[in-house]
């Protein structure tokens, strides 16, 4: 068995080792369409994403182009509102780790757009962006069957997560956004999504604008140690 470092670069661990240190939440979108040839091998691609009892409870729905900016208009105009309507209970709190690595996410976008802690306006505008899915020409939008409850819900997780892999492997830019479930009626109502299912995310993609700043940080990863409990014995 060769050991080359030939070989070893081009291993399956190597492969994916490179897209999961290179892929990162994408804040700011060129126009330019993906090609349907493309989305259609990322959506294949994730397809393959396992699930409880092989149920594969998501359900996927594609908008592009003028498509897009409607249901951003709509989300846009629910939001400056104040409207929210998630299907799934969000968070109750974030506290502790979970605050910091929370506080540490947003002061990095913050700080990358020079926009300062006091500045309410300018952080209520970036806020905003959610709904205009930062851009992007192409918005994903996740639901799991309604009878399928939290199993449905985490396996949803599981297939954003390798949609977001896939998407990376083809050069095609993402950002996973729960702010876009917050409004959930609003995106059922806009795309006549059936009450039996529950809205789980969306997934904005396109191609990044490699020159704004919301894309220059990266977030930080907790180390091993703060997260596995080695039981031998």
């Amino acid at each position: 068995m060769t050991t080359s470092a030939t070989t070893q670069a081009t291993a399956p661990s190597a492969t994916i080792e490179s897209i999961l240190t290179a892929r990162h939440s994408c804040r700011a979108f060129l126009p330019t369409q993906v090609p349907r040839t493309d989305i259609e091998q990322m959506l294949t691609l994730a397809q393959l994403t396992p699930s409880w009892c092989n149920s594969q409870p998501w359900q996927v729905h594609i908008l592009s182009g003028e498509a897009t900016r409607r249901l951003a208009d709509a989300l846009l105009d629910g939001a400056r509102r104040g409207v929210r309507q998630p299907d799934l209970d969000p968070p109750r709190d974030y506290l502790g780790v979970y605050r910091d690595r929370r506080r540490g996410s947003g002061y990095a976008l913050y700080n990358s757009l020079g926009i300062r802690r006091e500045d309410t306006e300018k952080r209520e505008e970036q806020r905003l962006e959610n709904f205009r899915f930062f851009g992007a020409p192409h918005v994903a939008i996740i639901t799991t069957d309604e009878q399928l409850g939290t199993y449905g819900a985490v396996d949803c997780g599981g297939y954003v997560s390798t949609l977001l892999l896939a998407a990376h492997s083809l050069g095609i830019a993402t950002v996973p956004q729960a702010a876009i479930a917050m409004v959930s009626n609003t995106v059922r109502e806009h795309l006549g999504i059936p009450t039996d299912r529950r809205i789980v995310c969306a997934v904005s993609f396109g191609y990044e604008d490699q020159t704004h700043p919301a894309n220059s940080f990266r977030t930080s990863r907790a180390h091993l140690t703060e997260v596995v409990e080695w039981i031998d014995r």
